[in-house]
């Protein structure tokens, strides 16, 4: 995993004592009720990773662009949150 595919770990994990490492945070960005059983990591990587790193891992996890897009929409929907990748 690259430096910057790390630090989106780092930033996803750091405020929690429960890790997710980069497979299941793939799996929580494909699967919305999985994504609701980690909302402040998902919420974290939506919000606070940059949009560029997001796209990264993205792609490095085999998930589809729009498919991302189209889950933040979901996730946002039900979190009541807002993410830039749904503007």
């Amino acid at each position: 995993m690259s430096k910057h595919l790390g630090s989106v770990l780092t930033t996803v994990n750091a405020p929690y004592s429960d890790q997710l490492d980069d497979a299941a945070l793939a799996h929580c960005l494909a699967d919305i009720d999985l994504a609701k059983q980690h909302p402040g990591h998902v919420s974290a990587f939506l919000g606070d990773v940059p949009l560029a790193q997001q796209v990264e891992f993205a792609t490095a996890h085999h998930i589809a662009v729009d498919d991302l897009k189209a889950f933040a929409a979901h996730f946002s929907a039900w979190s009541g949150e807002s993410y830039p990748l749904t503007a």
